[in-house]
């Protein structure tokens, strides 16, 4: 039996709808990849190759409220599709990368825009500006078995009940095959892994007392409330 001198961590896991829980082992992102909000953030999504960046397991979450982050003015939301991996691999071709696809929930990429600003301008990493606590709240994981690959259709975000972001998953700069090839010429790709996949456009601001919603067609929908 093994002595932790420091006890080991609860695993951060996700609902499955139908049953069962899902356990996140990490969480990459997608940077810009939908052609409006890449040209809304200055980028130029026919030039350039997608970009990741990663968020900590446990800053995902599926509660009902949200605290407010310290350190910054500015949070933004940014409604995503998010893929759940099943299993993995390195260097995994864009026709068999759907096979190691669990499921699909609807997500929220929270970032402190002003601290994003600031360290982008400096040059140095957006950790803190998207890897805080709580910055991935994420809902129900609905398996691939049931619902299939999702390739178009309506993400949307509301907040307050009013249309901040709308978009079609088609309108994707590099598809979820495409995402997984690239990711995993970088990165062993494994079972438990979270893919946030980008946002179309609209991102903006969140105050306190703001009730957010992301809603994905043929998914689900996410809601919680920044407190």
């Amino acid at each position: 039996m093994v002595d932790f001198l420091v006890p080991p961590h609860a695993p951060t896991v996700l609902e499955v709808a139908g049953g069962g829980l899902f356990a996140v082992r990490r969480v990459f992102c997608v940077g810009r990849n939908y052609a409006a909000h890449a040209r809304e953030m200055g980028g130029d999504p026919n030039r350039e190759p997608p970009f990741f960046f990663t968020k900590p397991a446990d800053a995902v979450s599926s509660q009902a409220t949200i605290p407010y982050p310290p350190e910054t003015k500015d949070v933004h939301h940014e409604g995503e599709l998010v893929v759940a991996l099943k299993s993995g691999g390195a260097r995994i071709a864009a026709k068999d990368a759907l096979d190691h696809v669990f499921g699909y929930a609807a997500g929220v990429d929270l970032t402190r825009r002003d601290l994003q600003a600031a360290l982008r301008k400096e040059g140095r990493p957006w950790d803190m500006a998207k890897g805080f606590d709580l910055a991935g709240p994420t809902g129900v994981i609905h398996a691939a078995a049931q619902i299939g690959h999702p390739a178009k259709g309506a993400i949307t975000l509301s907040v307050d009940g009013v249309e901040k972001q709308k978009g079609d998953l088609a309108d994707m700069v590099w598809s979820i095959p495409e995402i997984i090839e690239s990711l995993s010429r970088y990165v062993v790709l494994a079972a438990g892994d979270l893919i946030f996949t980008g946002t179309p456009e609209g991102v903006g601001p969140l105050a306190r007392g703001n009730k957010v919603e992301v809603r994905v067609a043929g998914v689900g929908a996410h809601a919680f409330q920044i407190v």
